[in-house]
């Protein structure tokens, strides 16, 4: 496996953690916030901790907007964890509200977990609801680590292809062609995160031929 993956440096996020498991799996990691880099890869990694809005921000002041929706254009796969995840969406209703990357239409919600505490954090049980390159040899089901308050709603069902639950049911994984999104951090999910970021690698090295 020889995928270049551009991990997206906005500043926000566990980078380091994200390029010891991608190199861990076999990719070639770089994180970069440079446009040009991400223009060359095989594909993007969208990492994400913390507020929707501050991390738009962040992104849109370095130009990453732009250089992520080109990467996106030209084929290039790209995977958004737990905040880069929601990033993807059109908007999001957290903190008085702000604009997302738009790659995935529908927004960002609290979630609504009636009796629960609040931030989710912890190890959830994903269900598999499709078919997909991203979750190849985890079963129907796998475990992995989520810490959120907000979640996404695609504005097409279809997108979602791993649910969890917490209080309520939520989407936990989306895909819609070459654009993947999961609500937790795979680099943090022992073996089942690791098969799911060699399932992506083994994706961008496709896309790359």
């Amino acid at each position: 496996m020889s995928a270049q993956i551009c991990i997206v440096d906005y500043g926000v996020g566990n980078r380091r953690s994200v390029e010891k498991a991608i190199h861990k799996v076999g990719g070639k990691p770089v994180i970069s916030s440079e446009p040009d880099v991400m223009a060359a890869a095989d594909g993007l990694v969208l990492p994400g901790v913390g507020a929707f809005p501050s991390a738009m921000e962040r992104i849109e002041a370095l130009g990453l907007d732009d250089a992520i929706a080109s990467a996106v254009r030209r084929g290039a796969p790209i995977l958004g964890t737990c905040l880069g995840m929601q990033l993807l969406f059109d908007r999001s209703t957290e903190h008085g509200g702000a604009r997302g990357l738009g790659l995935i239409k529908g927004e960002v919600v609290a979630l609504d977990a009636p009796g629960a505490k609040l931030p989710h954090i912890g190890w959830s049980e994903v269900e598999w609801s499709g078919n997909s390159e991203l979750t190849s040899g985890l079963g129907e089901s796998a475990s992995f680590y989520h810490v959120h308050s907000y979640v996404t709603v695609p504005a097409d069902p279809a997108a979602v292809i791993g649910w969890s639950d917490y209080g309520t049911r939520f989407a936990s994984v989306v895909e819609q062609s070459n654009i993947y999104g999961v609500q937790f951090h795979p680099e943090k999910s022992s073996a089942n995160g690791l098969r799911m970021l060699a399932n992506f690698c083994a994706i961008c090295d496709e896309a790359a031929r």
